[in-house]
């Protein structure tokens, strides 16, 4: 196992993945985002979603909004609906993946 450069734990599984930070060849950059489990329906694919708060200056409020992002789910990770995720930014893996689950919290 390599390290990532993050402060994470190991997967106890191992995979043979090129597109595993702690087993193949991925590098993590950028950003380190937290969000939910909506959905486990493509392979190796997690969407998560991540709510945040955006202020609004004509109102002077905040209003709520939340973005869905696909993100590479590793064969090592293990993740059911409704869990918490931690999810790293990496290289483009497909169309829509930019990012990868690092740790489930």
């Amino acid at each position: 196992m390599r390290s990532i450069g993050i402060d994470v734990e190991f997967p106890k599984e191992k995979c043979e993945s090129r597109d595993c930070p702690f087993h193949g060849n991925l590098k993590i950059r950028g950003k380190i985002l937290k969000g939910k489990v909506v959905s486990l329906d493509p392979e190796n694919t997690a969407i998560i979603e991540k709510r945040y708060l955006k202020f609004v200056k004509k109102y002077e409020r905040y209003e709520r909004r939340k973005k869905k992002i696909s993100v590479h789910k590793p064969k090592c990770i293990k993740l059911k609906e409704g869990d918490e995720v931690m999810v790293a930014e990496c290289r483009p893996i497909s169309k829509t993946k930019r990012h990868v689950v690092i740790k489930r919290v």
